[in-house]
């Protein structure tokens, strides 16, 4: 077939010439430029003959020529001509999306017949205008009826400082400014038609959508120039914009914009505001700016309009290699995420995937770090005061820039000091205090940067990732109030503590992406190139949530990243796609006097070396006693895990002697050269830099990482009292490991031996501090994730629900099709897709062949997250969720290390009737996440990857045997006595001002009729 596109000036465009590259790439398309000359001075008998035909209207080009071309040749048009008319008038847009049912801002339409023309419908007051009796408030918006003209006004009432009016976002921009205030601006103007309509808080962002045919739409949001006219770029200089879902609700606004207009390629605004969505804009034929994942996936969406059009004989289905990236160099990363035995592989012939729900732990992060001391100094307790509105027994939390700074400059001060009441630093209190404080300086200072204080006011949310320090008040004093009239109480002592560290490494930021680029490309089978369009096709939900964690949310971005095939930095991507909902496992507290119970026991099993075997005799299972795992020879172990740690403490000392003499030179305002964290939090790579100077990795410096290995030293073993604290083991394991990894330059002496005998300590610890036999487990467990397996039944109930909704529609519909298929069949694209009803006998030809309706990527993943298992490990007479050759291997598994999750993917059998429950199967799978050693001697790619300072992450593993069928009802009955009710769920958490947004409606239900693949398998001889 040969395969022409007309083109005019906007064809030529970056964009345009992106899209038509990878058209011409398939090989089965011929592509022709008409050119201005042609479209300008040929007659359209002389234009060149097409089969398909790109032409949309700008400045200068004629419109009725081309429909003139299209009545004569007849191609298929991307973009229909005749419609493109209405574009340039705002009034018979905002017409037409009222008559399709779109939600369209309140407005109101004054039109004159000549300028300053006085009508009596028309009336201006202060802080308002009436037309024809519907009044709108200031602020309100002003728009010229022509569509060309984007003097767009914003009117502010005088109670905002007095009139202004704003010249806004589609304005062009002129370098980063594209809207001004003009404050001398009273009244509006009079000398043209205008539609006046009210104004909508959208939070100061523009929500952006470009729709490639009625079944994808593309969504981006940017900085509002409204705010202060400015627009916000990156250091290449293009606009920021962030990716954006659309809700389902939206998906179909974008439908049927794209229908109403008879535009396949269309732009348009849409506000949201108040839990609603509206469109305000139609701007006709638009393309998304530097973004090549939009350029593959409009390419394949147009490549298959085009071959449906007019080749329907040749097939349409994406390829699983797309031609232009054929010879593109391999990512680095790749080779990261390994293949395993849980996902790969075929399933039922009539089966379709459904839902997809994964629980993800966080990506490598520096270890967590606490500091705790008691301060009297009065600069820190007025600090205190300052921040809780003067309350003396009232406690403060620091979190924001300038309370971190604040927080800084009164170390600076104190540091050189000693502590009020005391002659010297000679007595240990008082040395151990100063040096505390010199580690609270040093925290700020190494991680503290000026950027912050401008990141803190665009994202905010990243400034409480990083540091945390509360002040509690301790005791108090009556003292006389300053003007003389009684007393008052004044703290004198308060504790401090700072929480830092745990935050995202380069390593655990490449390792999130990866995974999501892993389950892209292997979680979704028959979707060509992996998860092809997650986000922008009508068939698709994805919801991302997390904890409120920082580590946490910055690897559900990173994932999200990878999952999606995302461009840019990290931040957007957070603030835009991920929902922080840290109540999944909120069930800490309610097993906490169970948890205590654990760890006591544990301590003596561990301290003793004695177990516990239930039902009095040998156990059924190995897992049946109590504290398995832990070594038999502990008490032995632990002796050498004091000495081997004091050992590396003391080098690590050393290596910050230098660091803390040139510390004690320096003035207390002298400034470390800071190391900008935030920075850091967007690195995927190494700081070859710092260690090629000697110097730790990251953030941490020599000083910090001598209290790291200082804190730990001291908190594991008590000589006064002469007891080991079991509770400090995970962490020295924590500190190893981490050391080994990132800092294998500094050649710490007896890191590997203490990591060894932390690891064989550890193995027995952290598989049982919530926990130490399957029953205490099981009630542990079942406290902490009762809301997240409430959460995962309620999803898959609601996918099982819409599921039969929609296939109930479609035997409805299949019933009736004799009577709808009477008349000959339409052949326009557009009409087709207009059509409510499916007319077509092969649904194969509408969409891709597995729908994926919902995914679920929770990010709230503690190490006790083995948990959700537990209902199959209690014993292997009773049913069970996962086959005995899983729990063997859950037994074996000793730690869900960095990216270790556990998915569950729903199954619907479309060719097993509705009220069976075999139609529904759960399939479960489980990683153990990045849990070689950092030690692996035998693995010639981990030792690879270890140079890069990160871990592979071990493949899925299947929980059922293959064959198996784990029903939706019989799961449900299983879990349903460990999670939490559906009724005793508050409503659902939705991000501010999305209220209402995640539900279907009747038309949504309908559309997922045509777009879900039906008994796919039985036609495929007719089909081919």
């Amino acid at each position: 077939m040969e395969k022409k596109v007309k083109c005019g000036s906007e064809a030529f465009s970056g964009p345009m010439l992106q899209i038509l590259d990878r058209l011409q790439a398939f090989g089965e398309f011929d592509i022709v430029h008409f050119g201005d000359k042609v479209i300008l001075e040929e007659p359209i008998e002389r234009w060149p003959v097409c089969d398909c035909l790109i032409a949309f209207y700008s400045t200068g080009y004629p419109l009725n020529k081309a429909e003139a071309y299209a009545a004569l040749r007849k191609p298929f048009l991307v973009n229909e001509l005749g419609q493109q008319h209405l574009l340039h008038d705002r009034r018979a847009v905002y017409e037409r999306l009222e008559r399709f049912g779109i939600a369209v801002p309140k407005y109101a339409l004054v039109n004159r017949e000549y300028p300053n023309q006085e009508l009596d419908y028309f009336v201006e007051e202060e802080d308002f205008v009436e037309v024809h009796g519907n009044r709108f408030w200031k602020p309100f918006v002003e728009k010229p009826v022509h569509g060309d003209d984007h003097s767009i006004m914003i009117y502010y009432p005088s109670s905002a400082g007095g009139d202004e009016g704003v010249v806004p976002k589609d304005l062009p921009a002129v370098g980063n400014r594209s809207s001004e205030f003009h404050p001398e601006v009273r009244r509006v103007r009079r000398e043209g038609s205008y539609i006046y309509e009210e104004f909508m808080p959208t939070g100061g962002t523009d929500v952006k959508v470009y729709t490639v045919g009625p079944e994808y739409a593309h969504a981006e949001a940017r900085k509002s120039p409204v705010v202060d006219g400015v627009v916000m770029r990156n250091p290449d200089g293009k606009e920021v914009r962030y990716p954006v879902l659309l809700t389902p609700m939206e998906k179909e606004m974008a439908r049927e914009v794209c229908i109403a207009f008879r535009q396949a390629v269309c732009g348009f605004d849409l506000l949201r505001c108040e839990g609603r969505s509206y469109v305000c804009d139609v701007n006709g034929w638009s393309f998304v700016k530097n973004s090549y994942k939009y350029y593959d996936d409009a390419a394949c969406v147009l490549r298959k309009m085009f071959l449906d059009a007019k080749a329907p004989h040749l097939s349409s289905t994406i390829p699983p290699n797309l031609p232009w990236k054929v010879n593109e160099p391999v990512q680095p990363s790749e080779g990261l995420t390994r293949q395993g035995s849980g996902i790969i592989g075929t399933f039922g012939q009539s089966e379709e995937l459904r839902c997809v729900i994964a629980i993800i732990r966080h990506g490598d992060r520096t270890p967590k770090q606490k500091v705790k001391l008691k301060v009297t100094e009065e600069k820190l307790l007025n600090l205190m005061l300052k921040y809780n509105g003067g309350r003396p027994r009232a406690e403060t939390k620091l979190k924001s820039a300038v309370q971190l700074q604040d927080l800084l400059d009164a170390t600076r001060i104190l540091v050189p000091r000693t502590r009020p009441g005391r002659e010297s630093d000679s007595e240990a209190e008082d040395v151990e205090h100063a040096e505390k404080l010199r580690q609270v300086k040093a925290v700020l200072e190494e991680s503290f940067s000026i950027s912050l204080l401008e990141l803190n006011f665009v994202f905010p949310v990243l400034i409480s990732f990083l540091w945390k320090v509360q002040l509690k008040p301790l005791k108090w004093v009556k003292v006389a109030k300053d003007n003389g009239e009684g007393e008052e109480e004044r703290p004198v002592e308060a504790l401090m503590i700072l929480k830092y560290g745990g935050v995202l490494t380069h390593a655990g930021r490449k390792q999130a992406e990866e995974l999501g680029r892993y389950f892209r490309n292997n979680m979704y089978p028959g979707e060509g190139t992996g998860l092809l369009r997650l986000h922008s096709t009508y068939r698709h939900d994805l919801k991302i949530y997390s904890s409120d964690e920082g580590r946490v949310q910055m690897s559900a971005a990173a994932f999200a990243k990878g999952l999606l095939d995302l461009e840019g930095q990290l931040t957007p991507i957070l603030v835009s796609l991920v929902s922080k909902d840290s109540s999944m496992l909120d069930g800490l507290e309610n097993a906490s006097t169970k948890i205590e119970e654990a760890k006591a026991r544990l301590n003596e099993i561990i301290t003793s070396g004695t177990k516990t075997v239930h039902n009095n005799g040998q156990p059924e299972k190995p897992w049946m006693v109590d504290g398995a795992g832990v070594p038999p020879n502990a008490p032995e172990l632990l002796p050498e895990l004091v000495k081997l740690t004091k050992k590396v403490t003391e080098q690590v000392r050393l290596l910050a002697k230098d660091e803390i003499e040139e510390l004690a030179k320096t003035s207390p305002y002298d400034l470390i050269p800071p190391y900008d964290q935030a920075k850091a939090l967007g690195k995927t790579n190494i700081d070859v830099d710092r260690i090629a100077a000697g110097l730790p990795c990251g953030s941490e410096g020599f000083l910090l990482m001598f209290a790291r290995w200082r804190k730990l030293e001291r908190d594991l073993y008590n000589e006064r009292k002469e007891r080991f604290d079991i509770k400090q083991i995970p962490d020295v394991y924590d500190s190893c490991k981490y050391d080994l990894l990132h800092n294998a330059h500094l050649n710490l002496k007896g890191l590997d031996e203490l990591f060894k005998v932390a690891q064989l300590l550890a193995d027995g610890v952290i598989p049982n501090e919530y926990g130490i036999n399957p029953w205490q487990k099981l009630k542990i467990g079942s406290k902490i994730a009762r809301r997240l397996l409430g959460k995962i039944l309620i999803d898959l109930r609601n996918t099982r629900e819409e599921a039969l909704s929609v296939a109930e529609l479609k035997s409805n519909q299949d019933n009736n099709s004799a009577v709808q298929n009477n008349g000959k069949e339409d052949t326009d694209y557009h009409s087709k897709s207009q059509s409510k009803v499916c007319k077509r006998k092969n649904t194969r030809a509408t969409c891709a062949n597995t729908a994926v309706l919902y995914i679920r990527i929770s990010y709230p993943f503690l190490d006790e997250c083995s948990s959700l298992l537990q209902p199959g490990r209690i014993s292997s007479r009773e049913a069970s969720l996962v086959s005995d050759n899983a729990l063997e291997r859950l037994c074996r598994t000793k730690e869900l290390d960095y990216m270790s999750y556990i998915v569950l993917r729903l199954f619907e059998d479309t060719e097993v009737a509705l009220e069976d429950p075999k139609r529904f199967r759960i399939e479960m799978t489980f990683s153990r996440g990045a849990d070689l050693s950092p030690l692996e001697g035998n693995d010639s790619e981990a030792a690879s990857l270890h140079q890069e300072h990160t871990l592979p992450i071990m493949g899925p593993e299947r929980l059922q045997e293959v064959g198996s069928h784990l029903t939706l009802e019989m799961m449900e009955k299983m879990i349903r006595p460990f999670a939490m009710p559906a009724e005793d769920f508050p409503p659902p958490t939705i991000p501010q001002g999305f209220s209402g947004y995640f539900s279907k409606s009747a038309a949504v239900l309908e559309r997922l009729v045509n777009l879900w693949p039906f008994n796919k398998h039985k036609n495929t001889n007719s089909d081919s």
